[in-house]
């Protein structure tokens, strides 16, 4: 369901706020600022920045997005191989096989009785013409959490794209992007009580994405549409509690019951959402 958070989020959006955030009138620049706060939230708990965030109406798009984009940007450069694994969620399947149809080479690698993708079968598939590796980071049917700092690394270091989806795993695990290495990452909100139908694409600065969907100048020209700023500020609310509670039962897990809430009442212990008409 919905949370309480996620629900209380929403309200201004509905009301005082109800302008287009891409309007230059006073509405719309408060609309805008609630807009920019969201984003900023989102980037926060990814560990990102907020210019790399783009709101998405949920999370196959961002994975549509990501793999295309990736492969449009091989291509470009005479690179149209692309590696993925066998048990990936359809919205990355069916893009890989649409690309195998406009002439993408692509490698499925096994994955082995845990569930996971071996770095070495990875390392060992990566070729001179490899533009995109695109592992989910935790399988939505078994809970596989595949090792993807290492993936990344790997990536990092044999020059490749690395697209992670990550809809099962952001919420429920802390996912830091710089950290794991990762040049595109994929969320929906829904995945952590926030409403269907809002997402996000995590793009590394300084990767040239282009627009999926044409129109307007939305988010910063990458995405056109209208912002739906009542269930981005609940996706960003939902995120920050969802995040917030990871870390405390982290914590709890890690140092006992006693002395692990000792350590969360600290004041520079992450604290939740706050509503963003109750700021000051």
């Amino acid at each position: 369901a919905v949370s309480k958070t996620a629900m209380e989020a929403m309200l201004p959006a509905l009301g005082e706020l109800y302008g287009n955030p891409s309007s230059l009138h006073q509405k719309g620049r408060e609309a805008n600022f609630a807009l920019m706060d969201a984003r900023e939230t989102v980037a926060k708990c990814l560990g990102a920045e907020a210019r790399e965030v783009y709101f998405t109406g949920c999370g196959t798009e961002a994975d549509n997005w990501a793999i295309t984009e990736g492969a449009r940007m091989g291509a470009e450069q005479g690179k149209k191989h692309i590696i993925s694994d066998a048990i990936e969620h359809h919205a990355v399947l069916h893009t890989l096989k649409k690309l195998e149809k406009q002439g993408f080479e692509v490698t499925y690698l096994p994955v082995h009785e845990n569930g996971l993708v071996r770095l070495e079968e990875l390392k060992a598939a990566i070729r001179e013409d490899t533009c995109l590796v695109t592992i989910m980071y935790v399988n939505n049917e078994i809970g596989t959490i595949q090792p993807i700092r290492e993936i990344g690394a790997l990536c990092r270091e044999k020059g490749v794209l690395f697209h992670t989806d990550a809809v099962q795993a952001v919420g429920h695990i802390p996912v830091d992007v710089a950290k794991d290495n990762i040049d595109m990452l994929s969320l929906s909100g829904h995945k952590f009580h926030a409403p269907k139908g809002v997402g996000a694409l995590y793009c590394r600065k300084g990767i040239p994405i282009q627009p999926f969907i044409q129109g307007g100048g939305q988010e910063r020209g990458k995405r056109a549409g209208t912002e739906a700023l009542p269930s981005i500020m609940a996706m960003a609310a939902a995120f920050s509690s969802s995040l917030v509670t990871v870390i405390f039962l982290l914590v709890i897990l890690r140092f006992g019951r006693h002395t692990g809430r000792r350590l969360c009442a600290h004041p520079q212990f992450p604290r939740p959402w706050t509503p963003y008409h109750n700021r000051s």
